[in-house]
């Protein structure tokens, strides 16, 4: 991609070493303003809607965070490697044809989030200016997906200026309710622990930070490849985790302040009664953040699309069919988010669990097959390749997500459904401390039979020519 180019070409396509350009340092406002909005406000409420008290509710969220985050951030160091957007390059460990079950899990996720992030927007501009729900809604959806169109550069430049303003916000509230909030002694009592709402939290505020992993590369692709694996970890890592905790207690905090009201009425109360005059503007600072993370859902969407459409047919990448897929999530996620329940905070807790679930398998086989198993020696033109060395269809990585997804089975706990064993521990949900290890060991008991070093020789011949420079 030009950097004069003011669309962006590429989209699955590989990304050559001449065009990579961008600051490693470029990372931690896109994910610290990733998190900075109203979605990341409401995971922080979960656990105060099911009763918990503050003070156990911010140990969970800072718990919770640091635990997603820490998968999600290693996701990142893939992009500068490869050159590739994140799905693609599911295609080792599944297949040409397998991966199209995690693409799948990942178009829910986007489409999910957006819908959800629509709705948020529009309660927001509800409550400050009361505009029509049913309206504004789509009006949001197509801000966020003109952003989208134009890609990566644009999102990277907008999310740093972003970032600098909600950072301001975040910090006047900091100091407004370390002076000047009060609250009763049973919210701040470590003694009164309740452990279903604590683990709710937890795994809330975990499952939130893991949702990224689906796309958290697409934005560190284009970087150099000597940036470096842990400059590129941490700098995700700090941005997405100080940006995801901070905000998320920013929830927690308005919930407990105001536990009969809904969250955005909450977040402005709360705000207003800390610092007058201060509800709205932190609520417009939030409803910015939140477009633009429905910008980074929307271009993620579009990549997903375009690797499905490629599994079924090859196709040459094209900036007008990254602009069409753009186009049909923006469509979904509006007709979703206007027929969607009003009840949101139950709703998106339950969506966070199931995301969770689905997720943790392929987080863990993902990341133990790149720097564990392969340790990030793949074939970029055999990704691309249908009937390549990484077959149609990987029995490891099937095998391995199946095995992990069941094993959580008797942990799940939902209100569709809640398994024996979550049932005995008082409906606390701890499947994700169960699904990890078990998609890492039978993975990795799989790859015995692989011949890695074959397979990287093979990797390297097939790769000759990639980039002539």
């Amino acid at each position: 991609m030009s950097q004069r180019s003011f669309i962006e070409a590429r989209s699955i396509d590989y990304v050559p070493l001449a065009e990579r350009h961008g600051k490693v340092w470029h990372l931690w406002p896109v994910w610290f303003t990733g998190d900075a909005h109203l979605a990341t406000i409401a995971t922080g409420a979960v656990g105060m809607a099911l009763g918990g008290n503050l003070a156990w509710m911010v140990i969970a969220v800072l718990i919770g965070s640091a635990l997603g985050t820490f998968f999600m951030a290693f996701h990142s160091t893939q992009g500068p490697q490869l050159g590739l957007p994140q799905m693609i390059q599911s295609r080792p460990q599944f297949g040409y044809m397998g991966a199209l079950l995690v693409w799948a899990v990942a178009l829910v996720t986007y489409i999910g989030f957006n819908a959800f992030n629509q709705l948020l927007a529009a309660d927001t501009l509800t409550t400050l200016y009361g505009s029509d729900r049913q309206i504004t809604m789509p009006i949001v959806g197509v801000v966020a997906a003109l952003l989208a169109v134009v890609g990566y550069d644009w999102i990277h430049r907008i999310q740093r200026i972003l970032a600098f303003i909600l950072i301001a916000g975040l910090a006047v509230m900091t100091v407004a309710v370390a002076t000047s909030a009060h609250f009763e002694p049973a919210q701040l009592y470590l003694g009164d622990f309740k452990p279903v709402p604590f683990l709710v939290q937890v795994f809330a505020a975990a499952s939130y930070q893991i949702a990224w992993s689906v796309y958290v590369s697409d934005y560190s692709r284009y970087l150099p490849r000597d940036v470096g694996v842990a400059a590129s970890f941490w700098w995700t890592y700090l941005g997405a985790y100080i940006g995801g905790s901070w905000t998320m207690l920013v929830g927690t905090v308005a919930a407990a302040m105001f536990p009969t009201l809904g969250l955005t009425p909450a977040l402005r109360a709360a705000a207003d009664q800390l610092l007058p005059g201060s509800g709205t503007p932190l609520l417009i600072a939030s409803l910015l953040g939140l477009v633009t993370i429905t910008t980074l859902n929307f271009y993620g969407a579009s990549l997903t699309l375009l690797s499905v459409a490629d599994s079924i047919k090859p196709i040459k990448a094209t900036a007008m069919k990254r602009v069409a897929t753009i186009a049909l999530s923006l469509v979904v996620s509006v007709a979703l988010a206007l027929t969607a329940s009003k009840d949101f905070v139950h709703t998106f807790s339950e969506f966070l669990a199931i995301l969770l679930y689905l997720f943790t398998p392929w987080t863990a086989i993902n990341l133990v097959d790149f720097y564990w198993v392969r340790r990030g020696r793949y074939s970029v033109r055999e990704i691309f390749n249908p009937y390549g060395m990484y077959g149609r269809w990987n029995w490891r990585g099937l095998v391995a997500y199946a095995v992990g997804f069941l094993s959580m089975v008797p942990f799940f706990s939902t209100q569709v459904f809640t398994g024996p064993i979550a049932r005995m521990i008082g409906g606390a949900d701890v499947a994700m401390m169960v699904g990890l290890p078990v998609s890492t060991i039978v993975y990795l008991l799989a790859c015995r039979s692989l011949d890695v070093e074959a397979e990287a020789r093979q990797a390297a011949l097939a790769d000759v020519g990639l980039d002539p420079a």
